[in-house]
């Protein structure tokens, strides 16, 4: 069998100009890296978006485990399996970050056949968006230390600064760290740390804006710190660093455009993670794919109270755009490890694990329908799967009125997901629901993060200390309380305890911290013992990544 790096690499990669003409893209509107990879104009973008749009259908799945769901595998293979039915399809991804990449993940461009290349491309320094976000974030940090430095003419109080640095890399060692030491040239000193830069703010703003003057304005929203007593808030654009930040962006903003093995165009563009960010690819991407597109077909990260819900009350909310499906991505393996089974017994045929751990998909179906959105399931073929569990799940979705359809995106590529495909044409044509998100605007902070505590993840309410209740009194009461809630949870439970597996019940959301995201346009809600950057595990996915001695890369999954 061969490995993903090792079919992306025999594939038979297509010019990229052959690609873009597959959209009506001109030549002229591409900018090249390389043969085989290219940004897509902001003027052209610009036009696209004024055009009818398509039909817009997410891809989320369960609640993650470590048997794996492929929601990624399953948005390339129904990307291509569109195209087999003759659906001018696209394809809107995330890029990966280097941090999972070298971490757990091996990489993130689909699996098997349903992949998008070059696959070492992407999963590497693709077309450096995301060091373009990390030099930006870094920009600011520096400056507004040397701003201290040089006198603080603004009355920066150092103690309620809220602006990290970022590296797009797992290091526990820098997440709490001090700066400022050797003497006073070398600044003041202070606590400080860092946090992954697909989690910075910068990031979400390059995935939100769509325009170079809307991105310049954001930047200059973003909030860095406070005067003594919290009395005003500083912002970048009070130490004139919101220009130069748009200037190392500048190139970034425009969408990456790549393909499928099977040729289907693929917009791969913006990384924010799903956990500790808004988890859904650039607005600029989606729109553009719903210009040129019949279909476009994206995914947000984790499971559905993480990404899904963000898609909806966050992207959806703030693009103006209304989603016509979403596909819920399970496997039975995921089901059993939820209905309790040992991760080494995966493989053994438990119709009443599948059964059990059902559950957990019923919960994400119930919360997705809450959105007025219809909803197909999307069943991950393995290899180990037998046709009593696969009819125990089928029928389990007979039971919650979704439809179910196994896909072999992996195996057969866009073959394999053809009556999947099928499908989705048939509930969007058929779709007469109404999207709403879950909570108005004008619902207060508070009652936006326990709305999504208690009728998404399920949670009895929410624990709060008398400074962090403040500290929503206070956003709501200078003019924030109209933003959406953005949560940062462990993505392994619906619940805070990243053990809790299934459907827990009968927990608090106990909340640690309230981050303002001004430029974004949200409020970060930091749950729990979640860490915006991650660490490295015991064995690391680094230790396999390597080059042969032909230059090829290999390691990658």
């Amino acid at each position: 069998m061969l490995s993903d790096i090792e079919i992306a690499q025999q594939a038979e990669i297509k010019p990229i100009t052959e690609i873009a003409a597959k959209l009506d893209i001109p030549e002229g509107e591409l900018i090249h890296y390389g043969r085989y990879k290219a940004k897509v104009s902001l003027d052209f973008y610009q036009q696209v978006k004024q055009r009818p749009q398509g039909k817009l259908v997410l891809v989320t799945g369960i609640t993650p485990t470590a048997a794996g769901e492929g929601k990624s595998t399953v948005t390339v293979g129904l990307g291509d399996g569109l195209r087999k039915i003759g659906k001018k399809s696209v394809v809107c991804l995330r890029e990966p970050s280097l941090g999972p990449c070298f971490g757990v993940k091996g990489g993130a461009a689909g699996g098997g056949y349903s992949q998008v290349i070059p696959m070492e491309d992407i999963n590497l320094h693709f077309t450096g968006d995301i060091h373009a976000v990390s030099s930006a974030h870094n920009l600011l940090s520096a400056m507004l230390d040397n701003h201290i430095q040089q006198g603080n003419s603004l009355g920066l109080d150092v103690r309620r600064i809220q602006w990290r640095r970022v590296l797009d890399m797992n290091d526990r060692a820098l997440r709490d760290i001090i700066v400022g030491l050797g003497g006073t040239a070398n600044g003041i000193p202070r606590e400080t740390g860092f946090d992954i830069s697909v989690a910075s703010e910068v990031m979400a703003v390059l995935c939100l804006s769509e325009d170079l003057g809307d991105m310049k304005e954001r930047l200059g929203n973003i909030v860095i710190g406070e005067t003594r007593g919290g009395r005003e808030f500083i912002r970048a654009r009070d130490i004139n660093a919101h220009g130069s930040m748009t200037v190392l962006l500048k190139d970034a903003l425009a969408p990456n455009l790549v393909q499928t093995l099977e040729g289907t165009p693929a917009f791969v563009h913006g990384g924010p993670f799903a956990n500790i960010a808004h988890g859904c690819n650039s607005v600029v991407a989606t729109k553009m794919g719903l210009g040129l597109g019949e279909y476009t077909i994206t995914e947000a990260g984790f499971g559905a109270d993480l990404g899904a819900e963000k898609f909806m009350d966050i992207k959806c909310r703030k693009a103006g755009l209304n989603p016509d499906a979403v596909v819920i991505v399970a496997t039975l393996r995921a089901l059993k490890l939820h209905g309790g089974v040992g991760k080494k017994d995966l493989t053994t045929e438990n119709v009443a694990a599948v059964q059990a751990g059902a559950a957990n998909l019923q919960q994400h179906i119930e919360n997705l329908e809450k959105f007025g959105v219809p909803v197909v399931v999307a069943m991950n073929l393995f290899v180990s799967d037998t046709e009593a569990e696969v009819e125990a799940l089928r029928k389990i979705c007979v039971d919650s009125e979704v439809d179910m359809i196994v896909s072999e995106g992996w195996g057969k590529g866009g073959e394999g997901t053809r009556a999947l495909a099928e499908q989705v044409v048939k509930t969007v044509e058929s779709n007469n629901g109404k999207f709403k998100p879950l909570y108005d605007d004008e619902t207060t902070l508070w009652d936006k993060m326990n709305a999504i505590a208690t009728e998404i993840y399920r949670a009895d309410g929410l624990q709060a200390d008398a400074a962090v209740r403040r500290r929503f009194d206070k956003l709501q009461e200078q003019g924030f309380g109209n933003l959406p809630v953005c949560v940062a949870k462990t993505q392994y439970s619906f619940s805070p305890d990243q053990t809790a597996l299934g459907t827990p019940r009968g927990f608090m959301v106990p909340i640690r911290e309230v981050r303002l995201s001004a430029g974004a346009g949200f409020i970060v809600v930091l749950t729990g013992d979640i860490m915006t950057l991650p660490g490295l595990p015991k064995k690391p996915a680094a230790e396999q990544i390597d080059i042969d001695g032909e230059g090829r890369v290999v390691g990658l999954f």
